[in-house]
């Protein structure tokens, strides 16, 4: 024990205790060696600054050298941190798979002759905790109390020291106490002692800052009271076993006296307050009662501070100076009976002090020390703690989304909060309808169909222009051919033009027949674009909602409160707004708190049950858990209000015929948008169509220019070998007379200039190109309307997706199936009695034509194999 005063001012002195002391100890070279043989080598030489900081704290503490008190309190606190670490890793016991060649050996802060030596680390801890409490109280008594600044300082020191013996009685003292030898000063009944005297000088200090302030005589007397009785809890300790005869008797004189001392002072103060009230019997029995604790304290003078006595001394001459004015006053005066003191009751006391807590300030869970050494019973707790964890997170995040779906389908069946958003005119059409709305616009809508019709309308007459030049070509090699046919007579030995261009002039009369086919067809998409004008006119509204009903005020209201049904609709559907928000942030907050949930650390300074860790652990998502109970909870009943709100709302505002018409408008823009995809996809399967032909057509007119050349210059060979026979020049040299032969297939076309050309037969006439072959064009299966023939002549055919025949009602002609050409081009039935004059077309040169003008784009899915075109 060391008491001494901390300035003159001061009064009263105070108790200060003195550390435990130990023997030295190596720490290292066990605990390296405990790590290379079960983990390795190479962990061991990784954890050597670990080691080694372990060894200068355990050095340090032996050592004492830094006398400053917060030196070594940090000391203390740094060293019992890491004392926290090693017990979760390293097992020191005497067992012989454990570290069994450390013993700690500690002596008794009171008996210093007394000892204890343990083989295990809860002597060391309860050790260090022990001189971190009687630092705290060195701390306290080096503060000057004079001042107001020494006082607070002097109260915090006192009790942080009292929170180090609670954390010592609770945390460490039963598990040192039940080791092979133990001493007195770390067992729970003397920490607990300790504590409790901590608090009195802690209350004090603040007894004394209260009389410095000037305070009144009631709040004076509570707090001194409180003093006293810390003191008595105190004196009540050291007076039974085992600290009854462990303690000197200066320290059980000295706590006594404090207890007297300040039950004395309540009653002082508590009897000025008495005298203000005029209630002078009590006043008197308090201070005799007052007289009557100091009377008996002072027969345990013996081994007690001058200083204290001193105290004692000025209050009891103050008691009885008031004793006796209050005696004379009742005497003459007030003549009241004075009670007993065992009739009184307790005086009251008020506590300014409590011990402070020590959990985070010893808290190891953020230290690094040895933090790669990872047991595997912590392991499988951690996966444990995790599990129940995710347990939490799965079940309250179930219920967050099921309150969140519930208000979605809630709201749905009472078509909230559409209905009030369309009073106000700011409605919408569903996501998937507005969608397909605006595909319809983007293409050009219904007012771009025109342009996309006309698109048909050139097509058409290309074509018709190109088929008209083609057939010109033929018709003139024809006439040419029957002029010199009957000018020549039976000297004109070539063969008719019209059996050479029979399977020319039956492809050119097919594509005739699909061109007229496909005009009928586009005068049937003509018309019904004409015919559903009307309804896929809607589709041209911008916004689409301006073409969608209003809901509107009743016109005549008898209570005119409409305004006010809406208000408080509107109103809750807020809150429900409100709510959806909480439950967001709730859920993200259950997210963060277990993303931030480690507690590894503390399972790895856990010295405790891990059940109990847990639970204090898993507590802290009991708040959370709470807060989602009770907003679902909120959420149904405001379901519950908008419900009756809105049942209310439907009638005043005649909901229902809204709904109706609303409904209908949706219909109507769906089949609107149903027809405009039908007329579109005509469309596309026309321009598909009219291109494609018009690259066959392109074809057949090549073949036949060819032909027309090839014949031309046969014709003028021919003249020239007739000419020469009329004349009489001698053709005894030919080997064929009267007969014209012609070059074999795919053979150069080679005349001599002294021979007559050969008769031209169609079969071998050579083109030129020869890939191309003009003169005897293979059979072609028809080519329907709209049907695309093959994008390439080369490549093997592969019939369209469209070959099975139409339903009734299509606009183009059927596919006509038969048998593959050996080559791919393209061969159309003529209608019987095709000419030119026909077509409204003007004539082109041979050779010359458009090619196609438009590139038609295809926005949608190929129509229907029932038929290109839907009625």
């Amino acid at each position: 024990m060391a008491a001494q005063s901390s300035a003159a001012a001061t009064t009263n002195i105070m108790l200060a205790i003195y550390e435990k002391k130990t023997t030295s100890l190596d720490l290292y070279r066990p605990l390296r060696n405990y790590i290379s043989m079960v983990y390795s080598e190479r962990e061991a030489q990784n954890l050597e600054d670990d080691l080694q900081t372990l060894k200068e704290y355990r050095s340090d503490l032996e050592r004492q050298s830094d006398p400053s008190p917060t030196s070594r309190r940090d000391l203390l606190q740094n060293y019992f941190k890491a004392l926290c670490l090693v017990e979760t890793r390293f097992p020191i016991s005497p067992d012989n798979d454990h570290i069994n060649t450390v013993t700690f050996v500690w002596y008794d802060a009171f008996k210093q002759k007394q000892k204890a030596s343990q083989q295990n680390i809860h002597l060391e801890k309860a050790a260090v905790l022990f001189n971190l409490g009687a630092v705290y109280s060195q701390i306290g008594l080096s503060f000057d109390r004079a001042t107001v600044e020494g006082r607070r300082q002097a109260i915090h020191a006192f009790i942080a020291a009292a929170g180090a013996f609670a954390y010592l009685r609770d945390n460490a003292a039963t598990k040192a106490s039940m080791g092979s030898s133990t001493t007195v000063d770390v067992s729970v009944e003397c920490a607990g002692m300790l504590e409790r005297l901590m608090l009195a000088q802690a209350q004090e200090c603040v007894f004394e800052n209260t009389i410095a302030k000037g305070s009144t005589s009631g709040v004076c007397s509570k707090i001194a009271r409180q003093v006293g009785l810390y003191y008595e809890e105190g004196l009540a300790a050291l007076n039974v076993a085992p600290l009854k005869d462990h303690f000197d008797k200066p320290w059980i004189a000295h706590v006594q006296l404090k207890a007297a001392l300040f039950y004395a002072e309540a009653c002082y103060r508590y009897s000025l307050e008495l005298h203000e009230k005029e209630e002078i019997a009590e006043e008197i029995a308090r201070l005799r009662s007052g007289i009557s604790a100091l009377a008996d304290a002072k027969k345990n003078l013996k081994g007690a501070a001058a200083q204290l006595l001193d105290a004692i001394s000025k209050l009891e001459a103050n008691i009885n100076r008031n004793l006796e004015r209050a005696v004379k006053e009742n005497d003459r005066v007030y003549l009241m009976r004075v009670p007993s003191p065992s009739s009184l009751s307790p005086l009251p006391a008020f506590s300014m002090v409590k011990p402070m807590p020590m959990n985070e300030v010893l808290d190891a869970s953020k230290e690094k020390m040895f933090a790669s050494l990872v047991p595997d019973s912590s392991a499988k707790a951690l996966s444990r703690y995790t599990e129940m964890v995710d347990d939490i997170i799965r079940t309250q995040a179930e219920k967050l989304q099921q309150a969140s779906e519930l208000t979605r389908v809630r709201l749905k069946e009472m078509d909230l909060p559409d209905s009030v958003i369309a009073l106000e005119g700011n409605f919408t059409l569903p996501t998937d309808l507005k969608e397909d709305v605006e595909a319809v616009q983007i293409s050009g809508g219904p007012a771009g169909l025109e342009a996309e019709l006309q698109q048909l309308r050139d097509l058409r007459r290309v074509n018709q222009e190109l088929l008209l030049q083609t057939e010109e070509l033929l018709q003139k090699e024809a006439s040419e051919d029957a002029q010199f046919r009957s000018q020549f007579g039976t000297r004109w030995t070539r063969p008719q033009s019209s059996t050479l261009t029979k399977n020319l002039q039956d492809r050119l009369n097919r594509f005739a027949a699909n061109l007229k086919q496909a005009a009928d067809s586009d005068g049937r998409i003509e018309r019904s674009v004409r015919d559903h004008s009307a309804l896929m006119s809607i589709l041209d509204r911008r916004p689409i909602e301006s073409a969608l009903p209003t809901l509107a005020r009743p016109i005549m209201s008898l209570d005119a409160n409409e305004d006010a049904i809406v208000g408080s609709l509107k109103q809750s559907l807020r809150q429900l707004e409100i709510l959806g928000a909480q439950r967001a942030g709730l859920e993200d907050m259950l997210k963060e708190m277990k993303r931030k949930d480690d507690i590894l650390p503390k399972l790895m300074t856990s010295t405790g049950s891990y059940e109990d860790l847990f639970r204090k652990e898993i507590a802290k998502y009991d708040q959370i858990c709470e807060d989602i109970a009770q907003n679902i909870e909120a959420q149904e009943q405001v379901l519950l209000q908008i419900q009756a709100q809105n049942e209310e709302f439907s009638v005043v505002f005649n909901l229902e015929d809204y709904k109706a018409s609303r409904e209908k408008c949706y219909k109507q823009i769906q089949a609107a948008i149903a027809k405009y995809r039908e007329i579109k996809e005509n469309i596309n399967e026309g321009l598909k169509f009219y291109v494609t032909l018009q690259d066959a057509i392109t074809n057949v007119k090549q073949q036949c220019s060819d032909f027309v050349m090839t014949r031309s210059i046969q014709c003028r060979e021919m003249i020239e070998d007739v000419q020469r026979h009329m004349a009489g020049l001698s053709f005894q040299d030919r080997k064929n007379t009267g007969s014209y032969n012609y070059p074999a297939v795919n053979q150069a076309h080679q005349t001599p200039r002294s021979s007559p050309p050969p008769p031209v037969d169609p079969q071998n006439v050579p083109p030129p190109r020869p890939q191309m072959p003009y003169y005897q064009p293979p059979e072609q299966p028809t080519m329907p309307g709209y049907a695309h023939p093959p994008a390439s002549y080369t490549a093997p055919h592969q019939p369209p997706p469209y070959h099975i025949p139409p339903a009734a009602g299509t606009p183009y002609p059927p596919q006509v199936q038969q048998q593959p050409p050996t080559s791919q081009e393209y061969g159309q039935p003529a209608y019987p009695g095709w000419r030119g004059p026909y077509y409204n077309a003007h004539g082109q040169q041979p050779g010359s034509f458009p090619r196609p003008p438009y590139t038609v784009p295809n926005p949608y899915p190929p129509p229907h194999q029932s038929g290109y075109y839907k009625q």
